[in-house]
């Protein structure tokens, strides 16, 4: 693919600076303790741990916690310096400790990590939630090293604050394609079997093979360097809430959790301290009215990475299903 192609076909959402200003302005700022109806459906352009003093108590059914991991960044305005690992983990607490009072009693827990942190996030949530599971998954990008083995994966950390909490395999099951031919006597699927189309819908697990990072050719790329991808946002909404209920992002970035969130009916609030990366959040929010397709995520299953051409035939593929 040559440049101009590259260019043609560009689809990173960006905004201007003029834009971005009028935006800025439908944003608020919280200086009191504030209502759940004033913070519902909003972006917050604000430092996290100033806003959170000031966000209603037992309001979260779903807290996503994407903080900036530990390593020297700069996003825009803001810059998070790496810290050894001790400080790193108190920092961590300290978040989770300023955060605790918005949590239902049946809230469900996602906090994202990278592998070098991960350990120490593992043990300052132990404190405070019941830990479920770790899933990791796939970057699929990522450089590699020629005196380390490449780094291409990120933990997910999954908790909940009770025994009483949401979770809806149902909801999130994954449709692969079947990779062998065998077939019984009735020409019915036996274990891994047949070809030409043919899909299983399975369980998940908590390795994820199946996401892409978005890149230029995605509708819902911007310019942020950490984004998340809606697909892997919308399992952890569809698996930890029902429709309507709560999800709150704190670290909101350039807005997918709020803009899957409202994509499949829940209320969301997100915080975000950089003015450009807030204002990205509310122009996609906007645009949702728009497009609420969520990438990869077609007639209410997930499909595995270089499906989409199946997933255009709406649903024409036989499916077996596979626990």
């Amino acid at each position: 693919m040559n440049l101009n192609t590259k260019t043609v076909r560009n689809r990173t959402l960006k905004i201007s600076q003029q834009k971005a200003r009028e935006i800025s302005k439908t944003l608020i700022q919280l200086d009191s303790k504030a209502s759940i109806s004033k913070i519902r459906n909003t972006t917050i352009r604000q430092d996290t741990f100033e806003a959170l003093q000031f966000m209603p108590d037992n309001f979260v059914d779903l807290l996503i916690l994407d903080p900036p991991y530990n390593l020297y960044k700069t996003f825009n305005s803001s810059t998070f310096t790496k810290k050894n690992i001790n400080e790193y983990a108190e920092w961590i607490d300290d978040l989770i400790n300023r955060v605790f009072h918005t949590l239902k009693e049946n809230a469900s827990i996602y906090f994202c990590s990278d592998w070098y942190s991960s350990t120490s996030v593992h043990l300052v949530l132990e404190k405070y939630f019941k830990v479920r599971n770790r899933i990791t998954w796939e970057r699929e990008k990522g450089r590699g090293s020629k005196s380390n083995w490449k780094q291409n994966s990120e933990d997910i950390w999954f908790c909940t604050l009770g025994n009483n909490y949401t979770f809806n395999v149902e909801d999130v099951k994954l449709k692969r394609k079947v990779i062998a031919p065998y077939k019984n006597e009735n020409g019915e699927p036996k274990d891994w079997d047949g070809t030409n189309g043919n899909f299983r819908i399975t369980y998940p697990s908590n390795i994820w093979t199946d996401i892409s990072v978005p890149f230029w050719s995605m509708p819902e790329n911007t310019e942020h360097p950490t984004q998340k991808p809606e697909k892997l946002i919308a399992k952890l909404v569809l698996a930890s809430t029902n429709k309507n209920d709560f999800v709150f992002d704190p670290f909101l970035g350039s807005g997918t959790s709020s803009v899957v969130a409202k994509k499949l009916g829940r209320s969301y609030c997100g915080i975000e301290i950089d003015p450009k990366f807030a204002a990205i959040s509310e122009y996609r929010l906007v645009n949702t009215n728009k497009n609420d397709k969520i990438q990869g995520y077609t007639d209410k299953v997930f499909w595995e990475r270089n499906t989409l051409s199946y997933q255009s035939k709406n649903g024409n593929n036989k499916i077996f299903l596979v626990k």
